[in-house]
């Protein structure tokens, strides 16, 4: 299902989970930021990386360990605290902005690199893409980047998802009707084009990352469709989830993802 605007929904606090984010929230595998490198040139050493919607800088903080200079935007101060303390404890150097992806506060054509890894769907994305084609020099590279759980029938997502609908009633925002986990969003290619982008390109592939329970727990309390319920609704929720994991699945498990990439390049 594509989103029903591309107007943000208001009123998200990402901060409200930032321990969570930080603790839980795993980043796509390293095989995503091997091949951005060998196939795309992308977040290779020596390169300026802009990431926005950085959260906790799991792309900014990969990035800088692979030898890129790299800056980590987002609007949450109490995420940018935890990705600036995640850097320090890794000895990384990456810098860290408070400003947004739509205005990034950058100089025009000062950055070889954009990436958005779990954040395009929460832009404007038209501004953002408009802003990512001023920061970028010319042949730059935006890769819009996604690692979404999948449902697969008989799956621990399938029915942590089940858990959540019945404890998200009455939460607003609608998160659920703004955004389906659908795995694969190539509309997001067609916000590349309209500013200006060229070479669009798509990839993707599923794995299986591995959580604990308790950190599975941590993630879904991190998720949008968690933290914008209710306290009570939320500590309901986890309750809940603990118990079900507990007596249908083993420790740690295997929870179905699939990898999304949407990569374009300005003009030269």
């Amino acid at each position: 299902m594509e989103l029903s605007s591309t107007v943000p929904v208001p009123g998200i606090d990402f901060g409200v989970a930032a321990d969570d984010y930080a603790r839980h929230r795993q980043g796509p595998p390293d095989e995503l930021f091997d091949r951005l490198a060998a196939w795309y040139g992308i977040g290779v050493a020596g390169q300026d990386v802009v990431d926005v919607g950085t959260g906790t800088g799991v792309v900014a903080r990969e990035l800088s360990a692979r030898g890129a200079r790299a800056t980590g935007i987002d609007p949450s101060p109490a995420l940018l605290a935890q990705a600036a303390q995640l850097a320090a404890a890794s000895r990384l150097e990456v810098v860290w902005r408070h400003a947004t992806a739509e205005d990034t506060g950058l100089e025009a054509a000062t950055a070889d690199v954009v990436t958005a890894c779990q954040a395009w769907h929460w832009f404007d994305r038209p501004r953002a893409a408009a802003e990512a084609h001023r920061i970028l020099r010319p042949g730059g590279a935006i890769a819009i980047l996604h690692f979404d759980w999948l449902p697969v029938p008989g799956s621990a997502v399938e029915l942590t998802l089940s858990i959540v609908a019945r404890h998200r009633a009455g939460a607003p925002p609608p998160i659920d009707e703004w955004f389906a986990h659908s795995g694969v969003y190539p509309y997001w290619g067609d916000d590349l084009a309209v500013a200006g982008f060229t070479g669009i390109e798509h990839m993707g592939f599923d794995v299986a990352p591995r959580y604990s329970r308790e950190a599975w727990r941590g993630r879904m309390r991190a998720s949008a469709l968690v933290s914008t319920m209710a306290p009570a609704a939320r500590a309901a929720f986890d309750d809940d989830l603990a118990r079900a994991l507990a007596m249908g699945f083993a420790d740690p498990v295997d929870m179905p993802h699939r990898v999304f990439a949407v990569i374009a390049r300005t003009p030269r």
